[in-house]
């Protein structure tokens, strides 16, 4: 084949992605729902995944904090063969079923927390050996699979699993599979933490203030959400000590930063409220 026919055989193949993600969205919207309902009793989201899986599952909760503004501990991945396996091969180590009992015991697994067994095949040792751990200690479980026949979807409570067919290179996974996995990754912790109250409409509200790019997105979106002109919005969050959050309320309800750190703790943090919305 050319390389034209190469990459056109690929787009073709990864038009069925979507439409394979799309006939799971029931499953994953129960998923969000009970993932944000053990957030909310102090429980965790906990990706566990090897290889490319893996690699997806680490990529998903990196982005968390910097998205959201959460705790690193709030969203976790294992990958099996732990930091290593992120940019390299680290041999056997998809096979280990100790370790991945023993990382989870690491972490206090709890009940309250979310266990979400990534795994293409469904037959990866590493996470089936963590779906049955978290089963014992009485942890919902998730699989997100691309074949719900495997064992991965019997452990699993919730399962989530986009059948999109053989891949254009015979058995790698990080093709469709990948893709489907990286789509549903990021519906799952998106949705969720648009649930939890980490955004305010379609805008980042909690998001990390890092670098210069994000501190300037910022006073974009504080000049969106209130309407506001830009100059407001820097003066505001220059006054909240670079909290957005309080800065809204500042901008939204014309009050000092003193008022609007009051009026979020009355109501718990939450945005809406505390604006009256």
């Amino acid at each position: 084949m050319t390389a034209r026919e190469i990459v056109r055989l690929m787009n073709r193949e990864d038009r069925k992605v979507a439409a394979a993600v799309r006939r799971e969205l029931p499953a994953i919207a129960r998923a969000v729902d009970a993932i944000a309902s053990g957030i909310r009793k102090g429980g965790r989201l906990i990706y566990v995944g090897a290889g490319s899986s893996g690699r997806m599952a680490v990529l998903d909760a990196a982005e968390c904090p910097p998205t959201f503004g959460v705790s690193p501990k709030e969203v976790q991945a294992l990958i099996a063969g732990g930091r290593r396996a992120v940019t390299g091969a680290v041999e056997g180590a998809e096979d280990s079923i100790r370790n991945a009992e023993r990382e989870l015991r690491e972490i206090k697994l709890t009940r309250n927390d979310i266990v979400v067994g990534v795994t293409a095949s469904g037959t990866t040792l590493y996470v089936l050996a963590a779906m049955k751990f978290a089963r014992r200690r009485g942890a919902l479980t998730v699989a997100v699979t691309c074949n719900r026949r495997m064992a991965a979807a019997r452990l699993a409570k919730i399962v989530i699993a986009p059948e999109v067919g053989p891949e254009v290179l015979t058995g790698s996974t990080r093709l469709k599979a990948g893709t489907s996995q990286k789509m549903v990754l990021n519906m799952l912790s998106t949705a969720v933490m648009a649930r939890l109250g980490h955004v305010y409409g379609n805008l980042m509200i909690d998001m990390m203030l890092t670098n210069q790019k994000l501190a300037d997105r910022a006073l974009r979106i504080l000049a969106e959400a209130s309407g506001k002109k830009v100059s407001a919005a820097e003066h505001a969050l220059r006054a909240a000590g670079h909290d957005m959050r309080v800065a809204l309320v500042m901008l939204k309800l014309g009050v000092g930063a003193a008022e609007a750190r009051k009026k979020l703790k009355a109501v718990g943090g939450e945005l809406r409220k505390a604006m009256g919305e």
